[in-house]
C-alpha cells in the first residue's frame, strides 16, 4: 500500500492543484500500472492522500479538492479496468463510488475539526516531508515564513519548492542552507536570523522516528536570544566591575604611597631649586587618581537617586548642551513628543548621561559622512504601554551587524580616542532604572537607539 501511495500522491496533488486535463494522463498511466490491485486498496490510498491535501486548506477549498479528486479517481478506476458486478448499471456503479467518497469526506471532517486548529495555529511553523522528499503537510505559520500559499506547496519536492516563482531570493538562500545542514549533514538543529530580524530555530525529526517521514519545526527564539544576550552582557559588566576593583587596589594604593613620599621630599627639592618637579609629580598623581575614580564610577554606576521629572525636560537640556557642537558639524537636531504625560521616576544625572552619550555618538557618526548629506538627529518621545520610549535616530555612517552585536561590550570601540565604556555604562544605567535599550543600524544609512523607561505610577 505504501508503494502505491508513493506514486499516487504526487500525481493526485498535481491534478487537484492545476485541474488541467493533461494531468489526467498521469492518472491513466498510473491506473494501467495498478491493474489487478484490489479496488478497496486504491480507495484507501486515495482517501489517505486527499486527507493530506485537504488538511492544508480551509473547508470550502477542501470540498473543491474532493470534487476534483473524484474525477481523478474515476480515471484511475477506468484505466485499471475496475470491474464491479456485471448486473450493476452505470448509474449504480457511479452511486456506489460516490458513497465511498462521501463516507471518506465525513470521516475526514471529523478528524480535521479535531486536530486542524491545533496544528494550523501553533506558534511554530511545521512541515512534513515523506521519505521521497515530497511535502505532505504544512501549517499556516510555516507558509507565512515562506510567504507562499500552502495549497501551492503540497505535493512539491524540495527542488520544486526552491523553483517556486513566489519564493523570495533571501528565503531561497536560507532554504539552501537548511538543505545543506539538515539533509546533507544531518544536523538536528539550525539557527538563523529571518529577514525581519527575528531569530528562528529549526528542528528536524528524522525518518526513523516517523516511518520514513521528515518533520521540520521552526520556532521564534528571539525572546530567548534577548535573555541570553542580557545575561551575557550582565556577565561582562560584572567582570568590568571586578577589573575596576582590582585597579583600585593594585594602582590607587601605591599612588597614595608615592604621593606621601613626594610630599616628604618636597623640602629637599626646594633647597636644590627643584620644587617644580614635586609640583608636577603631585599634579600627575592627582590626575591619575581622578581617572581611576571616573573609571570606577563608570564601571559600576551607583544606585539611582530617583526623582519625578518630565522626560522632555531632560531631552531639552541635552539639546541645549549639544546644539552648538551640532551646528559646527552641519547637523540639525529635531525633537518631537507624542507622549504629553511623560512623567518618569529617574536619576536625572544618570539618564542625562545616557542620552548625551548617544547624541554625541550620533554626532561623531555624522561627522564621518561630511559632504554626502546634511546631518540630522531626530529625537522622538512616545508612549509604549507602561513605558516611555525615547527614539534617537541619526543619518550617520551606520554600523555593520558585527559591530552592533558588540556595541554594549566594555572596552569595545571603533573610535581611535574612545574608551569603549560609554555605551556599556549607559546599558547598565538603563537596566538599573528597570528599562531597556535597543539599537538598529544599517551601514551607510544611519542608526536608531530606543530607550524604554517605566512611566511614573
Amino acid at each position: 500500500m505504501q508503494v502505491i501511495r508513493k506514486r499516487y500522491f504526487p500525481a493526485l496533488a498535481e491534478y487537484v492543484r492545476s485541474g488541467k486535463e493533461a494531468s489526467l494522463f498521469h492518472a491513466s498511466e498510473l491506473g494501467k500500472e495498478l491493474y489487478g490491485i484490489n479496488p478497496e486498496e486504491i480507495i484507501a490510498v486515495h482517501e489517505e492522500c486527499i486527507q493530506s491535501l485537504a488538511a492544508n486548506v480551509d473547508s470550502d477549498e477542501a470540498i473543491r479538492l474532493y470534487n476534483r479528486s473524484f474525477v481523478f479517481l474515476m480515471e484511475i478506476m477506468v484505466a485499471c479496468r475496475f470491474r464491479l458486478d456485471p448486473e450493476q448499471s452505470a448509474d449504480q456503479r457511479f452511486t456506489e463510488m460516490r458513497e465511498m467518497l462521501f463516507r471518506s469526506n465525513r470521516s475526514f471532517e471529523m478528524v480535521k475539526n479535531k486536530y486542524e486548529n491545533v496544528l494550523q495555529h501553533m506558534d511554530s511553523g511545521i512541515a512534513l516531508f515523506d521519505s521521497d522528499g515530497i511535502l505532505s503537510f504544512i501549517n499556516v505559520q510555516m507558509a507565512k515564513l515562506l510567504d507562499i500559499p500552502r495549497k501551492t506547496l503540497i505535493g512539491c519536492n524540495i527542488r520544486e519548492i526552491l523553483r517556486h516563482p513566489q519564493l523570495s531570493r533571501s528565503t531561497k538562500r536560507t532554504l539552501l542552507r537548511l538543505y545543506k545542514e539538515m539533509f546533507l549533514m544531518h544536523s538536528k538543529y539550525y539557527e538563523f536570523q529571518h529577514k525581519d530580524g527575528k531569530h528562528l530555530l529549526v528542528t528536524v525529526t528524522y525518518g526513523d522516528q516517523l516511518d520514513g517521514d521528515f518533520l521540520f519545526s521552526v520556532k521564534d527564539v528571539s525572546e530567548y536570544k534577548q535573555i541570553e544576550q542580557t545575561a551575557l552582557q550582565n556577565d561582562k559588566l560584572a567582570m568590568l566591575g571586578k577589573i575596576a576593583a582590582a585597579i583600585a587596589h593594585e594602582i590607587r594604593n601605591p599612588l597614595t604611597s608615592i604621593r606621601g613620599f613626594i610630599q616628604l621630599l618636597r623640602p629637599y627639592l626646594l633647597e636644590v631649586g627643584k620644587e617644580e618637579y614635586a609640583r608636577i609629580i603631585l599634579t600627575e598623581i592627582d590626575r591619575a587618581n581622578d581617572i581611576i575614580y571616573e573609571f570606577l564610577n563608570s564601571s559600576k554606576p551607583s544606585a539611582p537617586m530617583k526623582q519625578l521629572v518630565r522626560i522632555d525636560h531632560i531631552i531639552k537640556e541635552v539639546v541645549l548642551l549639544t546644539e552648538s557642537e551640532a551646528l559646527m558639524r552641519n547637523c540639525e537636531i529635531k525633537v518631537e513628543s507624542y507622549c504629553p504625560d511623560n512623567l518618569v521616576s529617574i536619576d536625572v544625572k544618570q539618564v542625562k548621561q545616557v542620552i548625551l552619550n548617544i547624541v554625541k555618538n550620533s554626532l561623531d557618526a555624522i561627522e564621518e559622512i561630511q559632504g554626502e548629506r546634511r546631518g540630522l538627529i531626530e529625537i522622538t518621545i512616545r508612549r509604549e504601554g507602561q513605558f516611555v520610549g525615547i527614539l534617537i535616530k541619526d543619518n550617520g555612517k551606520g554600523m555593520e551587524k558585527s559591530t552592533m552585536n558588540r556595541l554594549f561590550d566594555p572596552f569595545f570601540t571603533t573610535k581611535q580616542a574612545g574608551t569603549g565604556l560609554g555605551l556599556s555604562v549607559s546599558y547598565r544605567i538603563v537596566r538599573n532604572h528597570n528599562g531597556t535599550i535597543r539599537v538598529d543600524s544599517q551601514a551607510g544609512v544611519g542608526t536608531e537607539f530606543i530607550i524604554y523607561l517605566p512611566l511614573a505610577e
